[in-house]
C-alpha cells in the first residue's frame, strides 16, 4: 500500500540526459530563477498535471515537491522528488540570480 517516493540529489539530477523537470513553486518564485527547461506547475495545480514520461519534481527546499510527488504518484505518474530543491541546486539557472 504505502510506497516510498523515490528521490535524487540535485547533483544526480544534473547528470541526467534531458529529464522532465516540474517546478512546483509559485509562479513568482519560478520567475526568480529556475532550472532551464523546467516547467512551472505550482503545487496548487499539480493534481491536473499528467505525463506518460517519468518526471522529477523540484521546489525551493524539497518539501512541496515531496507533497506534489505523492499527488502525482496517486494519479499514476512515475515521479521522483529532488531532495534539497533549488536551495541545493548548483547548476545553470534561467531568470533571477543564483
Amino acid at each position: 500500500m504505502f510506497q516510498r517516493i523515490p528521490s535524487i540529489t540535485t547533483t544526480e539530477l544534473e547528470k541526467l540526459d534531458r529529464p522532465v523537470i516540474i517546478d512546483v513553486r509559485e509562479t513568482h518564485e519560478y520567475k526568480g530563477g529556475h532550472i532551464p527547461k523546467a516547467k512551472n506547475v505550482p503545487l496548487g495545480q499539480i493534481a491536473a498535471f499528467s505525463s506518460t514520461e517519468p518526471v522529477y519534481v523540484i521546489c525551493a527546499s524539497g518539501m512541496r515537491s515531496k507533497r506534489a510527488a505523492k499527488i502525482l504518484r496517486k494519479n499514476g505518474v512515475e515521479v521522483t522528488n529532488v531532495r534539497g530543491g533549488m536551495m541545493a541546486w548548483q547548476g545553470l539557472v534561467k531568470g533571477g540570480i543564483k
